[in-house]
């Protein structure tokens, strides 16, 4: 009845020798990776938020729908880079997170500045727009920004 054991009320399940180590490994990696992914995305919102007109971080909490609609495309934008710094860190934890790290605050700088670049060309009042209580339809713009910058950086990693 059961493929896999020697008799029906006795079941065998034989591991690797090294199975223990490698999953540990792998519990240490995921920890490590998301107190970076955790401090790059802070960082981030930081940075966003020292160059954004306004205080983001109480226009978040107080549900201003164009702060959330910026801060939450900075924050998956930010995501994308360190997830692409991890797949393409070929295995190597001490690698993977160095990369990470270097790629996600580069990656910050670059947003910060593409941005500030774009809230000039198209003449856009993010500090103005982040404070209104109604949506307006430039925050999208803002947020295609951050969200571009963030695939052209991931791009350029791999």
């Amino acid at each position: 009845m059961f493929p896999f054991a020697a008799q029906a009320d006795q079941v065998t399940l034989a591991l690797d020798p090294g199975f223990g180590g490698v999953l540990g490994r792998g519990i240490g990696a995921i920890v490590l990776y998301a107190i970076v992914g955790l401090a790059l995305m802070l960082v981030g919102f930081y940075a966003i938020d020292w160059t954004t007109p306004g205080k983001l971080s109480a226009l978040v909490r107080s549900g201003a729908p164009n702060a959330v609609v910026v801060t939450s495309a900075g924050l998956v934008s930010m995501a994308l880079i360190v997830v692409i710094a991890i797949v393409n860190s070929s295995g190597q934890l001490d690698e993977g997170l160095l990369s990470a790290l270097v790629f996600g605050l580069v990656g910050i700088i670059v947003q910060v500045i593409a941005v500030r670049v774009a809230e000039w060309v198209t003449r856009i009042n993010i500090g103005e727009i982040i404070q209104s209580e109604r949506f307006a339809p430039a925050s999208a713009v803002v947020a295609a920004a951050h969200l571009a910058l963030g695939l052209v950086v991931a791009a350029a990693i791999s």
